[in-house]
């Protein structure tokens, strides 16, 4: 029995969430989670548990949501396989600087040593993954630890955070005095780090002495939300502004100084073109890793490079730099603006060079959107969606078929979290799971998932899911029956001599039918257009499965494949 100066560990585990404005948890069940799912089933909190088919997509779906929210997102499993499942899905969210919070339950701290059914060291798998991981062994210190895990996950870089919990401190015994959140990290960035005013004016004077400046946007400033300051800056510059996957979003491609994405991965040689003619490229909130630079050869040797970070480590990893600012993306480019307008640079003549860029990319990519070529180009599919889909749509792509070409060709009429992929680790069967998560974070959206079918094979198991909580989620399986990147790969780098990257065609109506979604299939690129149209009048759940070229014949936008 507690008094009512005490309470259990999971309720006070439940409160607490509750205190920071958690609204929704991913999660499945197991053995281990008994008392924390009976806490959540007698308590009085505004916390809506949505069950999922299994861990890895929960935390996928926490992922997506809290890129949508700007909250953390929240996921829960069982011990044992359910947390090496979940595991991926923190990988992800952690190294694309997304704050999700894993709870895992574990077996009790007394069984601990004595071979108990799904013991395993949680603090130590999930340790190197996370920006914060504990056991919470002692129920007494549980709702510090809960706190700690929520300011390491919204400030600074922000990432993801894993707590075990094992099934006695569930039941143990917490002071009520102890359990409260702390307001300002219920949302992400918090305690944002202003700029050095050092670093502010040294990097002004090298970007307004530049003739030819370019910017290259990571997710940074879109978790900063820092588009209207950033345009400030490209514009007192007259610089292009393009973006890696994960940037998208951070300005409205329509925009006159909007490049695209630049990169291996969504780029095109008349991008590169665009960053190689640069004389000076500022990074914001961007690593300048392998992708964005097409494995560091883009920007040219000899360019001048500056570099906006929050994290401290990434400026002048990969680049030598002129100028470097560690601070959240919105601080800084405010800052700068503010040194560049004072300054009065000359703007340069960024807009022609980005209109000339779009040009050169549409009319190649005009020509294959019309094609009726039989199996449906890619490019048609998203022809017909950029025409179908409102503004406020977002588009979750899996990294296979649908990310480069949703990347360089889907243009985006503004700015905001539109378009959401895994571009951390580039793990099949993501989309699925993580529209879901979108579409929880932002219900009055229309939230598509594009997938090809091998992802499919990944999550078809959310269908259920999806039906379950009736989620009017549209989706588009690119059917080509091949783990078409790595035999494009095995094409361009190895001769041709493909090997075991072919499996046999589903019919994935047939499937999503099973599972009480609507479903259609196109096997000619006329029908698009009225089958997306019936997909959006449905208020149910919808999939179009396409059956699409493979990439190894098609003209994705990847420059090179691994070779």
């Amino acid at each position: 029995m507690t008094n009512t100066n005490q309470m259990t560990g999971a309720e006070a585990l439940v409160a607490m969430l509750d205190g920071y404005g958690v609204r929704h948890v991913f999660g499945l069940c197991g053995d281990t989670s008994l008392p924390l799912y009976d806490a959540v089933a007698r308590m009085d909190h505004g916390i809506t548990h949505l069950l999922t088919r299994d861990e890895r997509h929960a935390a996928y779906m926490a992922d997506a949501y809290a890129r949508v929210t700007g909250r953390p997102g929240v996921c829960e499993g069982p011990s044992g396989g359910g947390a090496t499942y979940i595991l991926p899905g923190v990988v992800e969210a952690n190294d694309s600087s997304i704050p999700v919070l894993a709870i895992t339950t574990d077996v009790a701290t007394t069984s601990r040593g004595r071979y108990p059914l799904t013991e395993l060291d949680q603090p130590a798998l999930f340790g190197p993954v996370t920006k914060y991981a504990e056991s919470l062994d002692n129920a007494a210190r549980l709702p510090a630890t809960v706190r700690a895990a929520f300011r390491a996950m919204v400030t600074g870089r922000p990432g993801a955070a894993h707590l075990a919990l094992p099934f006695d401190t569930q039941k143990g015994l917490v002071e009520r005095a102890e359990v409260y959140a702390d307001p300002r990290h219920r949302t992400f960035p918090a305690d944002r780090a202003a700029p050095d005013p050092q670093a502010v004016a040294a990097m002004a004077r090298v970007l307004a002495g530049a003739e030819a400046p370019l910017i290259v946007c990571g997710g940074g400033p879109l978790l900063a939300g820092a588009t209207a300051d950033l345009m400030r800056v490209a514009r007192a510059l007259g610089a292009p502004v393009a973006t890696t996957v994960s940037g998208q979003g951070v300005v409205a491609e329509t925009d006159p100084l909007a490049l695209g994405v630049v990169g291996s991965n969504g780029g095109v040689p008349a991008t590169r073109a665009a960053v190689d003619a640069s004389d000076v490229v500022l990074f914001v909130g961007c690593r300048a890793g392998s992708v964005t630079t097409e494995r560091w050869r883009s920007p040219a040797p000899g360019t001048t490079i500056c570099h906006i970070d929050s994290d401290p480590e990434v400026p002048g990893t990969n680049y030598a730099t002129e100028a470097a600012i560690c601070a959240d993306a919105r601080l800084a480019l405010a800052a700068l603006a503010d040194a560049l307008e004072a300054e009065g640079p000359t703007p340069g003549d960024g807009a022609a060079r980005a209109a000339a860029a779009w040009a050169d990319k549409r009319a190649a990519f005009e020509a294959l959107a019309r094609s009726t070529d039989r199996p449906v180009r890619p490019e048609a599919v998203i022809a017909a969606l950029q025409e179908a889909l409102p503004e406020n749509a977002v588009i979750v792509a899996d990294p296979g078929t649908p990310c480069p070409y949703v990347s360089a060709h889907y243009r985006w009429p503004r700015a905001g979290r539109h378009f959401i992929s895994n571009r951390a680790h580039g793990a099949l069967g993501y989309a699925l799971g993580a529209a879901i998560g979108a579409q929880v974070g932002r219900p009055a959206a229309q939230v598509w998932a594009l997938m090809g079918d091998g992802s499919f094979g990944f999550a078809c198991g959310e269908l259920e899911t999806v039906t379950r909580y009736d989620l009017p989620l549209k989706m588009v399986v690119f059917s080509n029956a091949t783990f078409g990147w790595i035999k494009a790969g095995q094409k361009s780098g190895f001769d041709a001599r493909y090997h075991n990257v072919d499996f046999g065609r589903t019919d994935h109506a047939a499937v999503a039918a099973a599972f009480g979604v609507a479903s259609w299939r196109v096997e000619d690129p006329r029908d698009l257009a009225a089958t997306i149209a019936k997909a959006q009048a449905h208020p149910g759940p919808a999939l179009i499965d396409v059956i699409a070229q493979p990439l190894q014949e098609a003209a994705a936008p990847v420059s090179e494949w691994v070779a």
